[in-house]
């Protein structure tokens, strides 16, 4: 894999030459007037929504200031990007965005509310769908319920990516999230708590599911350097494909930044504080990563829900 210091180095010096996106996190050139680029290349038609899950062994390792920023990253690549809160009962992606939304996930199982009316549109070019505890009633929906909750989840596939941030650990909820994704990432730290949390969820995911139908990233959140996130992925990568016969894709890693922690003080993505920070750097070359290596027919949202019914 390409030597991500060295990358982020190479975007560093772009960006002296360069005047790139606003503040807010939209690009500030060469989009249409519903914010995504024009020269995309494909049409809406042609393609369905990437949906991409993030979530983590143990609580507190950055998975939803990872999901948040990355939404933004692929904002800035001119991508219609929505951000689903799926953590239960602890959600907070709007906290993360200084947000008290009206309604949430639960409004809409309830059928009090439809998914465009609990969508809101935020101040950085994405868009998110708050989470409720309510949500862990999927499991308990009668099969018309359930079509109509799909129905209702598919009308997002107007985005280009959603991205579902999960809870922590290995509840079956966040399991059949992961598995019927078509990306996901799994977020550590180099704390040997965190990284033996994440080979137990890893691990379950091997034993419960077919591995080869999922797209398993990793990603090391906080670390020193590229040496010290190398080792971790080094060593986890290692052990999934010896003991459980599992790929286990290295996505990168994010620098411990100072500029991170202020922004949650401030409830703003570190990406519009601190765009060039070491954090924002390391997210921007993640996505375009993930971007450059894009599937070539993703699942959309409303199969993957049909995915998760099935093994209820």
């Amino acid at each position: 894999m390409e030597d991500q210091a060295e990358k982020l180095r190479e975007i560093m010096r772009q960006k002296k030459n360069a005047s790139g996106g606003d503040r807010t996190g939209r690009k500030s050139q060469s989009a249409g007037a519903d914010g995504r680029a024009e020269n995309s290349g494909m049409s809406r038609d042609s393609r369905k929504t990437r949906i991409i899950t993030v979530t983590s062994g143990k609580g507190g390792v950055g998975k939803t200031n990872l999901s948040v920023n990355m939404a933004l990253a692929f904002a800035r690549l001119g991508k219609k990007v929505v951000v689903m809160d799926a953590d239960l009962g602890l959600a907070n992606v709007n906290v993360m965005l200084n947000m008290i939304p009206k309604y949430n996930l639960y409004h809409v199982i309830k059928k009090q509310k439809s998914i465009h009316e609990i969508l809101v549109e935020t101040d950085y070019g994405i868009s998110i769908v708050a989470g409720a505890s309510g949500f862990s009633q999927i499991a308990n929906m009668s099969e018309q319920e359930r079509q109509d909750f799909i129905s209702e989840l598919d009308t997002l596939s107007f985005a280009d990516i959603i991205i579902i941030d999960t809870g922590a650990g290995v509840s079956s909820n966040v399991l059949d999230f992961i598995a019927a994704a078509d990306d996901a990432i799994i977020v550590t730290t180099p704390e040997p708590t965190a990284i033996t949390d994440a080979y137990g969820i890893i691990k379950i995911i091997a034993m419960e599911y077919d591995p080869v139908n999922i797209g398993l990233k990793l990603v090391v959140n906080r670390a020193k350097g590229a040496a010290e996130a190398k080792s971790v992925a080094d060593r986890m990568t290692n052990i999934a494909g010896q003991f459980l016969n599992l790929k286990l894709d290295y996505l990168g890693f994010i620098y411990d930044d100072q500029s991170v922690p202020a922004s949650v003080r401030q409830q703003k993505p570190f990406m519009v504080i601190e765009p060039k920070c070491k954090a924002s750097l390391c997210i921007q070359h993640l996505v375009e990563r993930m971007d450059k290596n894009r599937l070539v027919e993703p699942a959309g949202i409303g199969a993957m829900f049909k995915k998760m019914f099935k093994r209820t």
